[in-house]
């Protein structure tokens, strides 16, 4: 009943510090002595019923008073401090730190009985009480802590009295009270280990679970590795086979840059599309060409022919597929032979138009110097063989 009792002052405690100064804020002329009022009369109308108490958070730190507490708290010297652990007195800080940890921790009643007080006087000993404060959801890490004091026990009377020292039963009654309290301690350093050794192997089993994780992962990266290593190894295979391709390809288009030098035949090669993909050297003294031109149509290249059908006959080509000879005149009175053929690679697949320029510029001239001597030689038949006719005839 008393516990209930010290409930109800603590939670009316609670309720004051939180909405009277704000009341006495609001109404400066009437709440500020409502509010001293209410704050005075509740405690002080309840606490004739009531043992002492404190009411703490979880950490200890007292929030509100009630009774008197003063054979049980002390302010400690030095810092202040409002500490329950700090202010206990001696006889009183061990038993009390461990009963409350153990009540905030599960959440229940802890009690603590015949608690004995070591003072100036003579010796006390009291109850104490740990109370959680459940009740509401505001009150939740909070604890109430009674303390009751507990009368000594009767005297014995008669003959075994008489024959006992003075103080025998007094210090058996504490001894027997000291037993029972190294009990309870006992009895709650083995919960505490108790509960210790499971959480210890709850951690060393999710120890070994990330050390098999572990392991598991070090296998894996294990066979990544070596499947690395294989890959690079097969890397490195494939990357000696194209530096031979690529050495056996720089050879051959060596070997085809020297050959078409060597000809002396201007040779121009365009893709599909009429884009002038190469050519010799022999080819720019016919077609404006530079290396850069390369990718670039043909019919955006200057040239000294008269051959306004070069691409024409280049798509002719490549629909037909069938080679076309043309001889064309050019500037200075030269004349070349175009000989546009379709380019097929070595999987039978035509890829654009090879187009030769042969210079027949020598054999224009002997052909234009053959038919000025025939025309010369009929215009002198033909005066030579009237004379002859007159002649047979007289």
């Amino acid at each position: 009943m008393k516990t209930r009792l010290l409930i109800l002052v603590a939670t009316l405690a609670l309720g004051l510090a939180t909405t009277l100064p704000a009341r006495a804020h609001n109404d400066p002329s009437t709440g500020l002595s409502a509010a001293s009022g209410l704050s005075l009369s509740v405690p002080v109308a309840i606490s004739v019923a009531a043992p002492a108490a404190v009411l703490v958070n979880d950490e200890g730190d007292l929030l509100y008073i009630s009774g008197k507490t003063g054979k049980y708290l002390e302010p400690p010297s030095g810092r202040a401090s409002l500490n329950l652990f700090s202010m206990a007195r001696d006889g009183l800080k061990q038993a009390l730190s461990e009963t409350f940890h153990r009540a905030v921790r599960e959440q229940t009643v802890a009690t603590l009985k015949g608690v004995r007080l070591d003072g100036e006087g003579p010796a006390q000993r009291l109850d104490v009480v740990v109370q959680p404060m459940l009740q509401a959801a505001t009150q939740r890490g909070l604890a109430l802590v009674v303390f009751s004091d507990v009368p000594a026990p009767p005297r014995r009377r008669g003959r075994a009295a008489e024959h006992e020292p003075p103080g025998s039963a007094e210090r058996l009654e504490a001894l027997a009270k000291e037993l029972l309290q190294a009990r309870e301690e006992a009895r709650s350093t083995r919960e505490e280990m108790q509960t210790s050794q499971e959480e210890l192997k709850s951690t060393n089993e999710e120890l070994q679970s990330t050390n098999e994780e572990l392991q598991s992962t070090n296998e894996e990266l294990t066979t990544s590795k070596e499947e690395m290593q294989s890959m690079n190894e097969e890397l490195q295979t494939v990357n000696h086979e194209l530096q031979a391709k690529l050495t056996e390809l720089s050879r051959a288009s060596n070997d085809m840059k020297n050959l078409l030098d060597s000809t002396e035949i201007a040779t121009l090669f365009l893709d599909d599309t009429l884009r002038v993909r190469r050519f010799t050297t022999q080819t720019t003294r016919i077609i404006k060409l530079i290396p850069s031109d390369a990718g670039r149509p043909i019919t955006d290249i200057a040239t000294e022919l008269n051959y306004p059908e070069m691409s024409q006959d280049a798509q002719e080509v490549l629909r037909t597929l069938v080679f076309l000879e043309r001889d064309v005149p050019a500037t200075q009175d030269r004349w070349f032979k175009v000989r546009t053929m379709p380019y097929r690679t070595q999987d039978n697949r035509i890829d654009g138009v090879v187009i030769i320029f042969t210079d027949v510029t020598a054999g224009k001239r002997m052909e234009a110097q053959l038919r000025a001597a025939q025309a010369r030689l009929a215009e002198l038949s033909g005066n030579a063989q009237p004379q002859g006719a007159g002649d047979g005839l007289s």
